[in-house]
């Protein structure tokens, strides 16, 4: 019998995870749909597009102070007990941001909404930290904790694709009337989940691992920085969270935007920004279980410079193509595919949902290859690295304010053609003879 009380607990946590997974990628992608109501607000100060996206700034900030935290709060008080911190902080920062929505659409609202954002960005990386270890504790390690994280990663996909939809479509047409209230019903959902979260975690047993065993006796002559494939590694990651926020995040204001009907938009333009930010992250959920099955005989540099070589020819399309030529785009609606009319660059940047999607990993795997008992440290060092998603943005629609968006593209582009060079010659593994065991 007990053994059976255990069993179902463990299945409710395990649903419970697969919550909280979804949840990290709905928390993160809210900032850029929501952005385009600051965008609005703030619409003639010629930097709005950039104060637009500093919600997101601050969400993807957060990881640069929480990132080593988090790791250690985890080896202290356990997988459960961060769980919940992080759960918690998650519900506050929500509920910071619906309390901005009470002070109007002014100044004071909009550093209200900032600092709920940031909140937010402390729990996202608190659960990011938690969230794949606990669901493989769960399986019970092996391939069940593996499937078990691969099924929580859909679900992430998942939810990335349906936020910049459900956003999109409670906002409406964007005017000056346009505020934060408009899209409660989301913050509602949120609030539910974490608060529905915390209380079912709260009351499941959940054994913590035994840490520490190996890393008390273990000396550190180094550290992973003394690697020269993992200190590009570190920046190939900055740039890459950069590029997988930026080119959707940029492409839903410029969708959204009413200058963009000059290229024969029809429909609800903000509706349809939403849409096509969101088809671009069901795109990405393609391209991983399509990458789950060719990773086992592809290697993860092959997959790179694959991704990364298309990436880039897509962008330049986009970029010289721009508005010149529209296409009719079938777009994820969140229940069914519609045809709506876009410029043929939102059509080019879509595709790169497909060679994005990959790149984390791939990344990641090469540049942690060869650091023995110096990997744990790299994958807290690799958590700080996520900044990136909040500062390319940033700069990218720096540029789209003071020239257009599809010039501002060139920060992705150099990005990702860092990243081809990564994986050409930066991910070689030259410091082979420092101890790693």
């Amino acid at each position: 019998m007990e053994n059976n009380n255990t069993q179902h607990g463990n299945i409710i946590a395990i649903i419970t995870m697969m919550f909280l997974f979804a949840m990290i990628s709905f928390v993160t992608n809210l900032a850029a749909p929501i952005g385009v109501i600051w965008k609005n607000v703030f619409s003639g100060t010629g930097s709005e597009n950039m104060i637009g996206m500093l919600g997101n700034a601050m969400n993807f900030l957060a990881y640069l102070f929480m990132g080593i935290p988090a790791g250690k709060l985890l080896t202290k008080i356990g997988y459960k007990k961060t769980a919940l911190a992080g759960i918690a902080t998650g519900f506050v920062g929500v509920l910071i941001q619906f309390i901005s929505g009470r002070f109007g659409a002014d100044i004071s609202g909009f550093a209200i909404y900032l600092f709920g954002a940031f909140i937010s960005g402390f729990a996202v990386c608190i659960l990011n930290t938690v969230v794949n270890p606990m669901l493989n504790l769960l399986g019970g390690g092996g391939n069940r904790g593996n499937q078990l994280n691969l099924i929580g990663g859909t679900l992430n996909s998942l939810s990335g694709t349906l936020t910049p939809m459900l956003v999109g479509a409670l906002i409406g047409t964007v005017t000056a009337n346009t505020k934060m209230a408009d899209i409660n019903l989301v913050l509602f959902i949120a609030l539910g989940v974490f608060a529905m979260a915390f209380i079912v975690l709260l009351f499941i047993p959940i054994a913590d691992p035994e840490m520490g065993k190996t890393t008390s006796n273990t000396v550190f002559e180094h550290s992973p920085w003394a690697f020269r494939h993992f200190v590009l590694g570190t920046i190939a990651i900055f740039v890459y969270v950069g590029v997988e926020v930026g080119i959707p995040g940029t492409l839903n204001f410029y969708i959204s935007d009413a200058s963009a009907k000059g290229a024969g938009l029809v429909g609800n333009a903000a509706a349809v920004g939403g849409f096509v930010a969101g088809t671009y992250w069901l795109l990405m959920l393609v391209g991983r279980f399509i990458g789950s099955f060719i990773g086992g005989n592809v290697s993860s540099r092959t997959m790179m410079i694959g991704t990364t070589t298309l990436g880039m020819v897509l962008i330049i399309a986009a970029m010289i193509l721009g508005k010149t030529t529209t296409v009719s785009m079938p777009v994820f609606t969140g229940s069914s595919f519609t045809l709506v009319t876009v410029p043929i660059a939102a059509l080019l940047l879509v595709l790169c949902g497909l060679c994005t999607s990959i790149m984390w990993s791939s990344i990641f795997n090469l540049a942690t290859e060869g650091l023995g008992k110096y990997s744990a440290a790299a994958s807290g060092i690799f958590m700080m690295m996520v900044v990136g998603g909040g500062l390319l943005p940033l700069v990218q629609n720096f540029i789209a304010d003071h020239s257009t968006y599809m010039v501002s593209y060139i920060v992705p582009l150099l990005a990702i053609a860092f990243m081809l060079y990564y994986a050409l010659f930066g991910s070689k593994n030259v410091n082979k003879e420092i101890p790693i065991d």
